[in-house]
C-alpha cells in the first residue's frame, strides 16, 4: 500500500474536491437537458468515472509540464514527480493510461458528444502553460474544467442549444472566482519566481473581482434556468448558492492560506445546491 501513496497523491486521490469540481458541470447539463429517470443513472456514472480519469490524466500531465517550477513553491515542492518519488516516465505511462480510460467511457456516447469532447484537448493540453504567459490561467482553468456543460446537454439531446452554453459561461465566471481565491494560498511565491495567475495581478483587487465573477455565474445560471423552462425550485438553488457565494467573499482571508483553501474547497456545496434545485425543478 506504502508503494501506491505516491501515485494517490499524484493523482490528488488526497484532494477529491478537483474531482468535483470538474464533474459538477457535467451532472448539471444532465440534470438541465432532463433525460429519462431511467437513464440519469447512467450518464451520471459515466461522467463521474470521466471526471476521475480525466482530473486524474490531468494533474499528472501538469505536474511533469511543472515540476522544474514546482520544487520552488511551498505548496508543491513535495509533490510526487518534483520531489523525486516517481519517475517522469512512470507518470507519463500512467497518464496514457488513464487518458485510455477517459477515451473509452467518451466512446459510450454519441458523435457529437465524442467529437465536442476532443475538441477540449487543445485547452487541457494548453493550461499548464498559461501561468507562464498570462495573467489569467484562472480564465483558462474555467475554459478547459466547464467543458463538461457542453458534454452533458448533448449526451442527452443530441446537439448544443443555448441552455448549456449559457451554462458554460457561467461555470467560466465561477471558476474565475473560486480559483483566484485558490492561488492566494501562493502568491508570495508566485510574485517571487515569477509565476502569473489574477491572485497576484489583482492583489486587494481580489475581493471586488471575485464579486463580478460570481455575479456573473450566477447571473449566468439564472439565464440557464430561464432559457430552459425551469420552475422556481431551480430560482431557489441558484439563490441558496448565490448566499453561499457571498459568504465566501466576506469572510476569505487572503493572508490565510487555510481561509482560502477552506473557501475554494466550499464551492462543492455551491454547485450542489444549484444541482439540487435543478434536478427537483
Amino acid at each position: 500500500m506504502n508503494l501506491m501513496l505516491p501515485y494517490l497523491r499524484l493523482i490528488r486521490a488526497d484532494a477529491p474536491i478537483g474531482f468535483w469540481l470538474l464533474l459538477w458541470p457535467c451532472w448539471l447539463s444532465v440534470a438541465l437537458a432532463k433525460p429519462p429517470i431511467a437513464e440519469m443513472p447512467r450518464l451520471m456514472l459515466l461522467f463521474l468515472l470521466g471526471a476521475i480519469a480525466m482530473r486524474s490524466s490531468g494533474c499528472i500531465f501538469n505536474d511533469i509540464i511543472d515540476r522544474k517550477y514546482d520544487v520552488l513553491i511551498t505548496r508543491t515542492k513535495h509533490r510526487p514527480i518534483a520531489s523525486g518519488e516517481i519517475s517522469t516516465s512512470r507518470a507519463t505511462l500512467l497518464m496514457i493510461g488513464l487518458s485510455l480510460v477517459g477515451l473509452i467511457l467518451l466512446l459510450q456516447f454519441n458523435t457529437t458528444v465524442v467529437f465536442i469532447g476532443i475538441c477540449s484537448l487543445p485547452l487541457i493540453a494548453a493550461y499548464p502553460f498559461m501561468k507562464r504567459i498570462t495573467w489569467w490561467p484562472q480564465l483558462w482553468l474555467g475554459l478547459t474544467f466547464n467543458w463538461g456543460a457542453l458534454l452533458g446537454w448533448t449526451a442527452v439531446e443530441g446537439s448544443l442549444d443555448w441552455p448549456p452554453l449559457f451554462l458554460y459561461a457561467a461555470g467560466v465566471a465561477w471558476t474565475l472566482g473560486y480559483d483566484t481565491i485558490y492561488a492566494h494560498q501562493d502568491k508570495v511565491d508566485d510574485a517571487l519566481f515569477g509565476v502569473k495567475s489574477s491572485a497576484v495581478l489583482l492583489g486587494r483587487n481580489s475581493k471586488t473581482a471575485i464579486a463580478f465573477f460570481y455575479c456573473s455565474a450566477v447571473a449566468g445560471l439564472v439565464a440557464t434556468a430561464t432559457l430552459s423552462g425551469l420552475t422556481w425550485v431551480a430560482y431557489a438553488g441558484v439563490t441558496v448558492g448565490a448566499l453561499q457565494l457571498a459568504w465566501q467573499v466576506c469572510t476569505v482571508d487572503f493572508d490565510d492560506p487555510e481561509s482560502c483553501l477552506t473557501m475554494f474547497k466550499s464551492n462543492h456545496f455551491f454547485a450542489a445546491l444549484v444541482f439540487t434545485g435543478f434536478l427537483v425543478s
